[in-house]
């Protein structure tokens, strides 16, 4: 070959991998003709079947490991993931685009980068997992999955799925489904009221949580052990009322943090009936 008219010997040693969206080039799902001529082999992947597979291939793919002292539970592990399987399932999503695994790879490493902004300086003698906190994830989804409204594609913030508090409520119920933490519910039934701020450390977090009955009881069930560092306490508990919250037992204001849930009034349950009647007369019709 020549670069600017100077003769060069290059040795050859060429492999050629041809990548494709079957469904975006033909109706019938298989990869064109003349391509696939020129293929030696085909390999056809798919999504991961179960959370376990994710969780795994985000783990081997997601920059993590990037300080000692940071721990990411198992359980924030199966919620990141989670969101791409609710979203998966999802109606609203348009299932040309579908929902990558990129989302939970994406996911996963803002999780760890917000807890890495919020944990102390790096020390020598630190041998504390870092703060992770709230489940920040949701705005990572936001423009990585399109939604389908009213049969045309619009991006995520536009009554895009819900997939977040789905996902929290789903590993909620795996890990803590048999207990009921009514004491929790009448903290904030009664009028309290509960906000972690931004940047707030650990300890102020885990102060924070003691004052709500009960929010601290069952972590152990997300294996936090007695004597456990203040960080893995504090997320424990937030997750607890994070998983309140995607059950809809408490409420959650951006402005208020975690306060009582909002009861529906007359007349919204009225309309909803009404609503229910509209699509049984069309089943019926």
């Amino acid at each position: 070959m020549q670069i600017k008219g100077y003769p060069v010997r290059l040795p050859i040693d060429v492999c050629m991998v041809f990548t494709a969206n079957p469904e975006d080039y033909t109706a019938r799902g298989k990869i064109i003709t003349p391509l696939k001529d020129r293929i030696g082999s085909e390999i056809r992947t798919h999504y991961p079947t179960t959370i376990e597979h994710g969780v795994a291939i985000t783990a081997q793919e997601a920059w993590t490991e990037r300080r000692k002292d940071l721990v990411v539970p198992r359980y924030v592990r199966e919620v990141v993931e989670g969101i791409a399987f609710a979203a998966r399932r999802d109606k609203k999503i348009d299932r040309r685009s579908g929902v990558s695994q990129r989302l939970p790879i994406s996911a996963l490493e803002n999780a760890v980068s917000n807890a890495e902004r919020r944990a102390p300086p790096r020390r020598r003698d630190a041998g504390r997992p870092a703060h992770l906190g709230h489940l920040r994830v949701a705005a990572v989804a936001h423009g990585q999955v399109r939604a389908r409204v009213r049969g045309r594609a619009a991006g995520g913030g536009e009554r895009g799925p819900r997939a977040h508090p789905r996902a929290v409520g789903e590993v909620f119920s795996t890990y803590l489904g048999s207990v009921h933490f009514r004491q929790v519910v009448r903290f904030f039934e009664e009028g309290g009221t509960l906000r972690i701020r931004e940047g707030s450390s650990a300890e102020e977090v885990l102060g924070q949580l003691q004052r709500v009955p009960e929010a601290l009881e069952h972590t152990d069930a997300l294996g936090v052990e007695p004597g456990d560092p203040a960080p893995l306490v504090a997320a424990a508990g937030e997750f607890v009322l994070e998983g309140l919250w995607a059950q809809k037992k408490i409420g959650r204001s951006d402005d208020r943090g975690f306060v009582a849930p909002e009861r529906k009034g007359d007349v919204e349950l009225d309309l909803e009936r009404l609503e229910r009647l509209r699509k049984l007369k069309k089943q019926v019709n």
